[in-house]
């Protein structure tokens, strides 16, 4: 297996430590302490970044911050997370928002998951994401999407794609939190998404 090189910038020694264990999961760590050391990564042809939100916050221009994440797939870890400062850092163009002390596995599972495509933020965020997409576009039903799923599929992906959780969902459908996972797996495997973000703005007719 190919070993993947991964920029991790941060001054914090130990953040550095702690992110620089995903060498143990097929990847290649490499430090970076200024946000320059991003734009270099990319001069090189490499994509995969972590950046500490610390080092954002000291740059203080958020009308830059753009420039470090244009072309790669960026992973913005935060001491204090909040869903304000996760959708400021997305829209400027990270690939995911999560929290700095996360667990080495949970930290693995973020990163390859980016690494494939996908957009990663916290539950909160990701639910008030989907309820404002939900407020302010319609409903396609009559689209490919919608044609390409049993009737039960739609229920699930409907639901799915305006926030709610497995939970609410079973709870909604009156079926099991496993068949909900099993209807979401044919879902996405369909329509072609990753992430129930994509899902929203293919139900919504925003992607194609």
């Amino acid at each position: 297996m190919q070993v993947q090189p991964i920029l991790i910038v941060t001054r914090d020694a130990g953040l550095w430590e702690s992110w620089q264990l995903l060498s143990e999961a097929g990847k290649k760590p490499y430090r970076g302490v200024d946000l320059q050391d991003v734009l270099h990564w990319k001069s090189m042809g490499n994509h995969l970044v972590i950046v500490d939100m610390a080092l954002l916050k000291q740059s203080n221009a958020k009308d830059g911050w753009q420039q470090y994440f244009e072309g790669l797939r960026v992973l913005v870890l935060s001491a204090h997370m909040s869903d304000a400062e996760g959708q400021l850092v997305l829209a400027k163009g990270a690939c995911g928002y999560a929290h700095t002390h996360l667990s080495n596995d949970a930290l693995v599972l973020i990163v390859n998951s980016i690494d494939t495509g996908a957009i990663w933020l916290g539950r909160s965020l990701l639910q008030r994401m989907l309820q404002d997409i939900e407020q302010r576009l319609p409903v396609i039903t009559d689209s490919d999407w919608a044609q390409l799923l049993s009737v039960r599929e739609k229920e699930v992906a409907r639901l799915a794609s305006t926030g709610h959780s497995n939970a609410e969902i079973a709870q909604q459908l009156l079926i099991t939190e496993r068949t909900v996972r099993a209807h979401l797996s044919s879902v996405f495997e369909k329509l072609h998404v990753d992430d129930r973000l994509k899902l929203a703005l293919k139900v919504h007719g925003i992607q194609r």
